[in-house]
């Protein structure tokens, strides 16, 4: 099994070419689940980019790319997947490509639906949620009583929804999510240091948290092999916030044998919890988006499952071909000594120890 961080198709032109150099490796695996950043569709959503500045759809042009690439599934539970029209049409597109999803859908439900695949015998389940989101005319949810209990209803009657949000008794189409919280402890020394920088505290929202660990629960008992899937983070920072690491050991928790993330589009920490491999950022697998920069270094995933359980995990380096850079490339330790020092010493904070396997790291 192979997972992959954020992939973005804006500005593909030629779907042939995002993974030409990788699909033989990818097509070569018994499954390959990746991170959908980015509507499959061409509906102009202005209330999107009201939103979110400088973010676009990607289009239907690129969709092909994930077959021909040899995608089995993808998750779109992310910031950028938004707007009614957009998220119906990107995922009627990947139906029409018969790429299963997960992590989107027309209601909270089916947002929250698993993607199960089944190869050599064994039963893979995933999971997509985003921390990343507006809570307003964003985040899926089911047809509501109207009674005033609800704090998106609240929202809505309060008039700080956008202009489309659902009324108080709809169901809205959306993305799967885990609200988290913000606090700002002052500085110990604030009294003798005006303006000390303060202390960020996050936190996962202890219901949504509840409901992710249903269902995830609810998948362990259908599956052999369970990963949960997580946009979250800061942007561009690899630093891991609290509220990532409380959702990951829940998931392992609650049942998952391997937690996976992505949005910062930059790695991030590596960590072994109960055995189990967590990797809070994998980076971008491929990113069209023109202001993303060039130069950029992810992480693949490479997990042998062996009689229905996870044998091992690896991961090793993705970048952008030298001489094209709208197309992904895998990349050796060696090639990418830098990055791979660096993933280290951000995962000495979780006591991990990456081993050198030939041109991957030896995680579990």
């Amino acid at each position: 099994m192979l997972l992959t961080g954020d992939i973005n198709l804006t500005n593909v032109t030629d779907p042939s070419q995002p993974f030409a150099l990788v699909s033989d490796a990818l097509h070569a695996q018994d499954i390959v689940f990746g991170n959908l950043e980015g509507c499959l569709s061409d509906v102009i959503d202005p209330y999107h980019y009201m939103s979110k500045a400088g973010w676009r759809n990607a289009g239907s042009a690129g969709a092909p790319a994930l077959r021909l690439g040899g995608f089995d599934a993808v998750g779109c539970a992310n910031n950028v997947t938004f707007g009614r029209e957009a998220i119906l049409e990107s995922l009627a597109v990947l139906d029409e490509l018969g790429v299963p999803h997960t992590g989107a859908g027309h209601d909270l439900t089916s947002a929250r639906r698993p993607v199960v695949l089944v190869s050599g015998g064994t039963r893979y389940g995933f999971l997509q949620y985003t921390s990343v989101f507006w809570p307003i005319g964003h985040q899926a949810s089911d047809a509501r009583r109207g009674d005033g209990s609800d704090p998106l209803e609240k929202q809505y009657e309060a008039g700080t929804g956008l202009p489309d949000a659902p009324l108080p008794h709809e169901a809205a189409v959306g993305v799967a999510t885990i609200k988290a919280h913000t606090a700002y402890l002052p500085n110990p020394r604030t009294g003798e240091m005006p303006g000390g920088p303060a202390t960020t505290l996050t936190w996962p929202d202890a219901e949504y948290l509840a409901a992710f660990q249903e269902d995830v629960s609810a998948l362990r008992e259908r599956v052999d092999v369970l990963v949960t899937s997580h946009h979250w983070g800061i942007s561009g920072s690899d630093d891991t916030q609290q509220y990532q690491v409380d959702i990951a050991h829940s998931s392992i928790d609650a049942g998952a044998d391997l937690v996976m993330g992505h949005g910062p589009h930059v790695i991030q920490p590596i960590e072994v919890y109960n055995g189990k491999a967590v990797f809070y950022s994998l980076g971008n697998f491929h990113f069209g988006w023109e202001h993303m920069g060039a130069g950029w270094v992810g992480l693949t995933v490479q997990a042998d499952v062996r009689d229905g359980e996870i044998a091992s995990v690896t991961c090793a380096p993705v970048s952008e071909d030298d001489h094209d850079k709208r197309r992904s490339v895998f990349r050796t330790v060696d090639q990418e000594r830098e990055a791979v020092d660096h993933l280290a010493r951000l995962s000495e904070r979780f006591g991990t120890q990456l081993i050198e396997d030939g041109d991957a790291l030896r995680v579990i």
